[in-house]
């Protein structure tokens, strides 16, 4: 993004700027999002953490949380990629719910995403490792 309301650059952090601004002054948010059918646009994660890499496909973390999310048994539900040989990147979700089995959520998620997303997750972890202000901490999972 570029104009008037983004910022200059990170406060006595040259390298950082020269990681964030093209040479051209345009800001690179690291955002990941996908355009529909229709050319609307949707942010879908983070590059960094939420965009992972599985099988020559990228699949938005935050897709996979929302279709789990949508299940009435999951309460909180934080998805990673974690390295995989023949992957490159296995998508394995950590789940808090009640009542319901890792089976029975694959299933919920093979209805519930788009191709290439369709693969769900495997395996489920039970839990979320959370920092002192209660957010997810991606970085310990895994």
């Amino acid at each position: 993004m570029r104009g008037p309301t983004v910022m200059r650059g990170y406060l006595h952090h040259p390298q950082r700027d020269r990681a964030v601004f093209g040479p051209d002054g345009w800001f690179r948010t690291g955002d990941a999002a996908v355009t529909d059918e229709t050319g609307e646009h949707r942010i879908v994660g983070r590059i960094a953490s939420d965009l992972i890499k599985s099988g020559g496909h990228r699949i938005g973390a935050g897709e996979v949380e929302a279709a789990l999310l949508a299940h009435e048994a999951v309460r909180e539900v934080a998805v990673i990629g974690v390295p995989d040989d023949d992957l490159g990147q296995a998508v394995v979700a950590y789940v808090v719910a009640d009542g319901v089995s890792a089976a029975q959520l694959v299933e919920f998620v093979a209805r519930e995403l788009s191709q290439p997303q369709a693969s769900p997750p495997d395996p489920f972890r039970f839990g979320v490792a959370r920092n002192s202000m209660g957010k997810v901490r991606k970085d310990l999972l895994g």
